[in-house]
């Protein structure tokens, strides 16, 4: 209405039903398109037991979880402006089928974008409105044959379940997002740790995508990842430290010569004293204070010499334990 008065009355004030329609059959043929080769017409019975391997099928495609999502958010929106139009209320059903890919697709996966509550809010909407899946968004884990993982624990068994589902692309990016997940929750604070494993899952997937690998051989790779994770997260228990020694200790040990030359024993003396020291002098706004951030420098600088941290390696560790340090000064502030 704002637009039509603005025009002083030109054109027309609202969006025709007619017209929403013509693009709601628009956007159905390029899903029709997607799942060409997978045949989904039982879906109003079977909606329930085809909603994994559509969902596969959708994935395996080039960019095809990107495609399907932009389609189904643009159905829905079309069928929202003309949903009382008999010819529309004809795809009601197979639109919740849709709706229900890509709500368990969203859920399930990692997507970049992320979907407003309105989004979700209204591919619910289309689930429970058309009784196409009566539970609504379902777990998608149980409807594959896993027991849905802790996020903290990727069991060996887990793993290998996964290894041995029929869905090839389901299991690429239950992988991934459980993958991701993990690395945020395990690792937030510790940049070193962050990175690496960050840095070597998208690498990964950059392959996969880019059909430089084989699915089974992603799906090995990540398992892979996920145990040495697994072992990595072990290994800061037997450490002996806490959870911001463990992230300083990682910064010093990021140099294999100071590994060799001093030791893990050294190197988590200099990581508690450091530790310590950080925590007394870090104010809130020290990140944007040169000043304290060059008597910081100075403080982890003579620590390290006083400890004989190899000096040709000095200036690196210095600035990758300051940005450790402001991964965690919020929470020394706080």
């Amino acid at each position: 209405m704002k637009t039509y008065t603005d025009a002083r009355g030109r054109g027309e004030p609202t969006l025709r039903a007619e017209e929403a329609f013509s693009v709601l059959l628009e956007k159905m043929d390029v899903v029709h398109g997607l799942f060409h080769g997978f045949d989904y017409s039982e879906f109003v019975d079977q909606a329930y037991k085809l909603l994994v391997p559509a969902s596969n099928h959708i994935l395996g495609l080039d960019d095809g979880k990107k495609r399907f999502l932009d389609a189904v958010l643009a159905i829905n929106k079309a069928y929202s402006l003309c949903g009382t139009l008999d010819e529309a209320k004809e795809l009601r059903a197979e639109i919740a089928f849709f709706s229900a890919i890509k709500a368990a697709i969203s859920k399930f996966t990692y997507v970049d974008k992320k979907r407003t509550q309105e989004e979700m809010n209204s591919a619910l909407k289309q689930i429970l409105d058309n009784a196409v899946i009566a539970e609504g968004v379902v777990d998608v884990f149980q409807l594959a044959g896993l027991e849905k993982p802790d996020i903290g624990l990727l069991s060996d068994e887990f793993l290998e379940d996964v290894r041995q589902m029929p869905y090839r692309n389901l299991a690429v990016e239950l992988l991934e997002k459980l993958l991701k997940d993990n690395i945020k929750s395990k690792t937030s604070n510790n940049v070193v740790q962050e990175k690496k494993y960050s840095d070597r899952l998208e690498e990964t997937l950059r392959k996969y995508n880019n059909r430089a690998i084989e699915t089974a051989q992603v799906i090995e790779e990540l398992i892979q990842m996920a145990k040495e994770f697994q072992e990595a997260l072990k290994r800061n228990d037997e450490l002996g430290l806490q959870p911001d020694e463990v992230a300083f200790y990682d910064a010093l040990a990021n140099n294999e010569s100071a590994v060799r030359e001093l030791g893990d024993e050294i190197l988590k003396k200099i990581a508690v004293e450091i530790t310590e020291k950080l925590r007394k002098s870090t104010t809130v706004d020290w990140q944007v204070r040169e000043s304290v951030r060059a008597r910081l420098r100075i403080l982890v600088r003579r620590t390290l010499q006083r400890y004989k941290y190899p000096p040709d390696k000095a200036p690196e560790a210095i600035e990758l334990v300051l940005k450790q340090a402001e991964a965690l000064s919020n929470s020394w502030t706080n």
